[in-house]
């Protein structure tokens, strides 16, 4: 018994380690151009071994993609419940939450590059909705804030009341996220140019924000 707990004890360890060492080599390298062999290589451990732990290469890229969002979740923590925030209008709380993806494109570049390789994987290797029910309960989730944000900017008057949220806080973040992956992934077509992303970016917020605020 105690034999079969000190195994488990080492093989979580050991598991741990290689969803925090892929994540780092994702981060550096993108997901494609990491192996399964060089993942074993860098945790000390024989490729089989890390095989039986997690099965499959994306098993272990949905893990440190989980890591990567659990650990950014912590950097966020407390920033929007202090009373200077909440001692703002609704509408100039929503606009500083909007904020928070240009803190993710300014200090966080790797990582939302990453996004966009890894939402590429999970269409084209049609990954299962059941294996990502981990990697969504660790996404940063600020809906609820905002929406707390919303009802305070209604309550206060800087804020109208004649339109469906939900649906205009999802059209913003995801207009927002893929514009901010598109940035990065620089340019594609002759006619591309990003060298004014961020302008770009605080335009979209500006946009978002005028359409909510009351006149």
């Amino acid at each position: 018994m105690e034999y079969q707990h000190g195994h488990e004890s080492l093989k979580a360890k050991r598991s741990e380690r290689a969803v925090e060492i892929s994540a780092e080599m994702f981060l550096k390298h993108g997901i494609e151009a990491v192996k399964m062999t060089d993942i074993a290589d860098a945790c000390g451990v024989g490729v089989a071994t890390l095989y039986r732990y997690f099965g499959t290469k994306t098993a272990v890229t949905i893990a440190a993609m989980t890591y990567l969002w659990t650990d950014l979740k912590e950097k966020f923590r407390g920033i929007y419940e202090s009373q200077s925030f909440l001692n703002q209008s609704g509408c100039k709380r929503i606009h500083d939450l909007m904020k928070m993806y240009l803190q993710l494109f300014d200090k966080h570049p790797s990582f939302m590059r990453l996004l966009g390789e890894f939402d590429l994987m999970l269409v084209s290797e049609e990954v299962p909705k059941a294996m990502l029910y981990d990697y969504e309960r660790s996404i940063i989730n600020f809906y609820p804030v905002v929406e707390a944000s919303y009802l305070a900017g209604i309550k206060d008057g800087s804020i109208r009341s004649d339109i469906d949220f939900k649906v205009f806080y999802l059209t913003y973040t995801h207009a927002m996220m893929e514009l901010c992956k598109k940035i990065l992934r620089g340019d594609l077509l002759p006619s591309d140019d990003f060298a004014e992303g961020k302008t770009e970016l605080n335009m979209l917020i500006d946009m978002a924000v005028s359409y909510l605020r009351k006149n």
